[in-house]
Parts: C-alpha cells; structure tokens; sequence
C-alpha cells in the first residue's frame, strides 16, 4: 500500500510539474499557454508567418473553444521565440456549429443562456490584427446574421472562398 502511494504521489507531482512549465503570454495574456522548448529545428525570426486555422466544430458552451484559443498559442509561443508579433499575421476560418463562437454576447445569451466563453479570446486575437471570418453558407444554414457577430468579425462567402482567398495572400492552412 505504501509503495502504490509513493507511485501515486509521484504521478500526480510529475503531473503538476508538467503543467506549470505552460505559461500564457507575453502577448495575449490569459490565454495560449506554451512550454519553453529546446530547438534542434532552427525557428526563422525573420520570416513572416501568414497561417489560416480551420474550425469547424462549436466548443463547450461553458469554457472556451480550444481551437479559438490555438491561435493565441501560435502567437505567444512565436513572439516568445523572437518573432516579432509584426511578422505574425493569422486568421481564423469558421464554418459549421462553430459559427456560434462567434456570436456577440448578447446574442449568445440568447441562444445558450450565458455569455459567450470566447468573447474576450476573440477581442484579444482581434487586438492582434488576427482575421476572424465566417462562412457565410453555414451562417445561413444556422441563421446567423452578420448584426449577430461579434463586432470585427467578417462574413465570408463561403469557408472554401475565404480559404482561397486566404491562399492566394500567401496564408498556409495550419493542419491543426
């Protein structure tokens, strides 16, 4: 018995020890937590990082979209590698459910009751001149209206328009 609760114990320190080498910052605080790494792949400061992330599925309506917050992470985890947050361009392609991430507050309250989760992650990445775009095809599947967006956030044709697009500005599609 004894022998299980040392395992346990170690188990659950290596476990918090784990966790607290993850740290938000330094430039969306409160969110996209990044370990430190020891690079054998050399990170290029200089390049200019112009990605498109694809979501499609609604987060938990209680916390937020873990998707929404891997756009802070790339932000935080590059500028907290040298790379200056002027050479990071992302934006951020929903469609399906996912679409109800980005409504306004007062809008999501309506629907579910509470707040919107992402709402401040979705100010904050708009602070940092991330584009936040909707298909506007699974808008009008789900009857969204462009008044019922959070403010920044723009109507696209379609997701697959807006990817092209997107493409054609030199933005690669983060496979994550």
């Amino acid at each position: 018995m004894k022998k299980l609760l040392i395992i346990m114990l170690t188990i659950v320190s290596g476990a918090v020890h784990a966790e607290s080498t993850f740290v938000d910052g330094p430039a969306i605080m409160g969110y996209g937590k990044h370990a430190a790494v020891k690079q054998s792949y050399t990170l290029d400061k200089s390049a200019q990082y112009k990605v498109a992330f694809d979501i499609a599925e609604q987060g938990d309506s209680m916390k937020v979209n873990r998707k929404i917050n891997s756009l802070a992470r790339f932000i935080n985890m590059h500028v907290a590698n040298g790379v200056p947050l002027k050479n990071i361009q992302l934006a951020l392609v929903a469609h399906g459910k996912a679409g109800f991430d980005l409504l306004s507050n007062a809008e999501y309250k309506k629907q579910f009751t509470q707040g919107n989760p992402n709402a401040e992650l979705l100010s904050k990445l708009l602070e940092n001149n991330v584009q936040i775009l909707l298909c506007g095809q699974s808008a009008a599947y789900y009857k969204i209206k462009n008044k019922q967006l959070k403010k920044g956030v723009k109507m696209a044709l379609s997701a697959m328009t807006a990817h092209s697009m997107l493409q054609s500005q030199g933005y690669t599609l983060n496979p994550f």
